[in-house]
């Protein structure tokens, strides 16, 4: 035995003189901070001038994990435990502040990592309720640990000092409110209503009548509970079969969810249901126009172990197709994306607050990771505008209003 601990222990320390090389000169010219990566054996490196960020290397196993799956590997490192930092978020801003200058110096590393491309599966009906169960369905008790009285899991608009996060959903929903005109004569899809947060708000405030759609089981059940005695109808169906016609529709942060494929008939659902001289609104998550080909080609942490099936627009991406497979337009967009770090900030506050009934509901430590790692890297990604967040009008072109 002791025969071949030996060799594989000498592999570790050769592996682990390589990957620090590589580090060094990947993290060579770091900006606006101070990266320190405390190594397995306890030397510490320190790259970048400013404030510092530790980075603390418990296992060498990160190292054949960054070098052989990239920013995977990154990830599964953090909720397999082989590394730590004392501010999670603050280490992601560092990162991506300079991640294309980065990616600039290390053009072949960075093809390399490439070379692995994102899996490419068409959302069909099944999948696509699959994939949304895989998140939405882990328990409404998770949820309500997480999120504020109005369950609301969408960027928040924070447009007062002080406001509570329950308030700041409540602006989101009064601007999209607002965006549509909505009134007492409107009936509106809500596509992916969630735990019904906008179709009670509406209903509530605008008189208008909703019908929310969903996939979710666990959700649709909470939604009927709290829009119970409202002119609100909670339905379990795939948005692409929806029959009817209403004069309204909105959708809130969910075609991040359907994959690149279905861009075009998202919109041309919309256009098909819509009414005359109707118009919609959509909030969604969007990826910067630089950062669009490369991340549509790379495989993501976030879509293999928080959000499968999930694709993160970008702008230009959305017009084509709404252009390519509807008569709609965006006439009007609505920058929100400053706010969605704040939004997450609470999120993760309020899920290590209530960490102890997150335990006793049954999740386990590689879950706790899984999502720190999600909430922390997602609020740098926003506060860095590495991720946008935009409010978007949308309408047919020639149509009145």
């Amino acid at each position: 035995m002791s025969v071949r601990a030996e060799p594989t222990a000498a592999r570790g320390r050769i592996l682990e003189r390589t990957a620090t090389a590589v580090l060094e000169r990947a993290l060579a010219g770091l900006e606006g901070g101070t990266l320190e990566v405390e190594l397995p054996g306890g030397s510490v490196r320190r790259f970048g001038t400013g404030a510092p960020v530790r980075l603390a290397i418990h296992d060498r196993a990160f190292f054949r994990r960054l070098a052989t799956r990239g920013k995977l590997g990154f990830g599964e490192s953090y909720t397999a435990g082989e590394w730590d930092s004392d501010d999670l978020v603050g280490l992601f801003e560092l990162l991506l502040r300079n991640a294309d200058a980065a990616a600039e110096r290390h053009a072949r590393v960075r093809r390399l990592l490439e070379m692995r491309p994102r899996l490419a599966r068409r959302n069909g009906f099944a999948r696509a309720r699959r994939n949304i169960a895989y998140h939405y369905d882990l328990g409404n008790d998770l949820f309500e640990l997480m999120l504020d009285e109005t369950m609301t899991y969408s960027c928040a608009v924070f447009s007062e000092p002080g406001m509570s996060l329950a308030d700041a959903q409540r602006e989101k929903y009064r601007r999209l409110s607002d965006n549509l005109s909505l009134s007492p004569e409107d009936h509106v899809l809500e596509i992916g209503c969630g735990w019904g947060g906008f179709a009670r708000f509406a209903a509530e405030n605008c008189g208008c009548r909703v019908t929310g759609l969903t996939i979710s089981r666990e959700q649709a059940v909470v939604a009927r509970e709290r829009t119970a005695g409202l002119p609100v109808e909670i339905v379990e169906q795939d948005y692409r079969t929806v029959e009817g016609e209403f004069t309204k529709v909105v959708s809130v942060e969910m075609i991040e969810a359907i994959g690149e494929d279905q861009l075009g008939r998202f919109f041309a659902t919309i256009d098909r249901v819509l009414a005359p001289g109707g118009r919609a609104a959509i909030q969604t998550i969007l990826v910067p126009e630089q950062r669009w080909e490369r991340y549509r080609r790379s495989p993501d942490w976030i879509e293999r172990y928080v959000f499968p099936g999930c694709l993160i627009p970008s702008l230009k991406a959305l017009t084509v197709a709404a252009a390519k497979d509807s008569r709609l337009g965006i006439y009007d967009v609505h920058e929100i994306g400053e706010h969605y770090a704040e939004t997450l900030r609470r999120w993760r506050a309020s899920f290590h607050e209530r960490i102890e009934d997150v335990r006793r509901l049954g999740y386990d430590g590689r879950f706790e990771r899984t999502w720190d790692f999600y909430l922390a890297f997602c609020e740098a990604a926003f506060r860095t505008r590495a991720l946008r967040d935009v409010q978007l009008v949308v309408a047919r072109a020639g149509s009145i209003g």
